[in-house]
């Protein structure tokens, strides 16, 4: 048979019991507070990351639909300029094309064509060589049709004569 003493478990023992219990509890409290607000955190750094990447994707979209309609243009540039060259470019037509201009140069189209650099297969397309003593690099001589960049992108390369040294 057991004693009563066997039975029953002293008080104290209840208490430091029922003390663990409650830390115990108060610490998976604060562990969820703690997973739940690091899950917050993550989904707004993702949503953060989310907003910059589609913020990002839009301006480059912009600037490729800007970059197709500027390079669909740029015939009409090159009429312009050669009627320019002629003296053809007078009166109201002369307005037309120094608005055209203006706001191609806006949207950020610039025009280069360069003589006397050095030849860039970057930036020129070579489309006539010749060979010189004089020079040591091989140079842009004569610009047969001028290049044009949007944004420091490539456009059109400047269709170019180029010299090369003699070796």
């Amino acid at each position: 048979m057991t004693t009563e003493s066997e039975n029953t478990v002293p008080e104290s023992s209840d208490k430091e019991l029922s003390d663990a219990v409650d830390e115990a509890l108060a610490e998976v409290e604060v562990d969820e507070v703690a997973v739940l607000t690091s899950d917050l955190q993550r989904v707004q750094a993702e949503y953060a990351n989310y907003r910059k990447r589609v913020d990002r994707d839009r301006i480059t979209a912009n600037e490729i639909t800007t970059a197709i309609v500027l390079s669909e243009m740029l015939p009409v540039l090159d009429d312009i300029s050669r009627a320019e060259e002629h003296g053809e470019l007078t009166g109201g037509f002369k307005a037309v094309a120094d608005q055209l201009l203006a706001i191609t140069t806006k949207l950020g189209l610039t025009q280069f064509a360069d003589v006397d650099v050095p030849f860039d297969p970057n930036i020129h397309e070579a489309l006539i060589h010749s060979t010189s003593p004089e020079v040591t690099e091989t140079l842009v001589t004569q610009v047969l049709q001028p290049g044009f960049k949007f944004k420091e992108r490539v456009i059109r390369p400047a269709r170019v004569a180029v010299t090369d040294p003699e070796n």
